[in-house]
């Protein structure tokens, strides 16, 4: 099994193969649009802009799961981001990240890279600290905004803490384009 074996929803709940990105660098990231990090849509987008005609894609997942931060239907996340953030990029239907629930995409992304990188100690402890409560297993995801980089033949490369700005990736972005 590898990424080109998905079919997702997109945010109007039409099917699109993951194959269909095959040849292309995938920053795939679970979002909201409530969250104290949603800002980083302005940083997704410059890093699409950017990169886009040389092969990069993002993948937008919005996700509800972390303080219901993202409690619109998929197609009005589309027009808050495309309105507030200027977004070009794909979303997708909105799913679930952890859990019984949790899309087929994300538990195999868990079980290529089950580790966030990123050392952002005093961001990482306000984001455990907003997540009390909340039973975080292993590899779960730990909030809005974790990122993982998918190299063009498919490779899941890495995963990177929601408190690692886009910005951050930029040079791991580069190598694989």
């Amino acid at each position: 099994m590898n990424i080109y074996d998905f079919t997702v929803k997109d945010a109007q709940g039409r099917d699109v193969a993951l194959a269909d990105y095959r040849g292309k660098v995938l920053l795939i990231v679970n979002t909201a649009t409530r969250c104290g990090l949603t800002p980083q849509y302005e940083e997704l987008q410059k890093l699409y802009a950017q990169y886009a005609e040389q092969g990069l894609e993002i993948l937008d997942f919005p996700c509800n799961q972390f303080r219901e931060q993202a409690p619109e239907s998929s197609g009005e996340i589309e027009q808050v981001c495309k309105t507030k953030f200027g977004t070009e990029f794909k979303i997708f239907d909105k799913i679930e990240v952890n859990g019984p629930n949790a899309a087929p995409l994300y538990i195999y992304l868990k079980t290529q890279k089950p580790e966030d990188k990123g050392n952002h100690v005093f961001k990482d402890f306000l984001l455990k600290l907003a997540s009390l409560g909340e039973k975080r297993e292993g590899s779960d995801i730990k909030w809005n905004f974790t990122k993982f980089l998918v190299s063009r033949d498919g490779e899941v490369v890495e995963r990177f803490a929601p408190s690692v700005p886009p910005s951050e990736i930029t040079d791991d972005i580069q190598i694989l384009l």
